[in-house]
């Protein structure tokens, strides 16, 4: 499975961006999808998980209520919605696959990786 993010850019505290993960291959559906970040000098962390139906989902605290994750099977794509946006957002960002179906929020279940897109939050 190859993966590519995108839809990283610069915005202001407050603000809204839409970050897109495009997948190849034709089992993308039966793969958990998620989501992670890293800060400079942080360690990459878990931002969101939705399991291969997109009926299930998870979330790190710290985003919980202002980020959605979503996937479309027909497309091969899985979605982050991040609103209301500050500082602390600002990272790279991650998304990868797993071979299990279920939402997964550890790092070494995750088998692939895709490049990464930054998002700046400016205050």
């Amino acid at each position: 499975v190859q993966l590519q993010a995108s839809g990283g850019g610069l915005v202001q505290a407050g603000g809204s961006l839409r970050l897109s993960c495009a997948a190849s291959g034709r089992t993308f559906s039966s793969y958990g999808m998620g989501w992670f970040r890293q800060a400079p000098g942080e360690e990459r962390e878990f931002v969101a998980a939705i399991n291969w139906s997109g009926g299930s989902t998870g979330y790190a605290d710290s985003v919980k209520g202002r980020f959605t994750i979503s996937r479309d099977n027909a497309k091969n794509t899985v979605y982050l919605q991040m609103n209301s946006l500050n500082p602390e957002d600002t990272a790279v960002y991650f998304c990868a696959a797993s071979r299990l179906p279920t939402v997964v929020t550890t790092k070494r279940q995750y088998a692939y990786w895709g490049q990464g897109t930054l998002v700046t939050v400016s205050s």
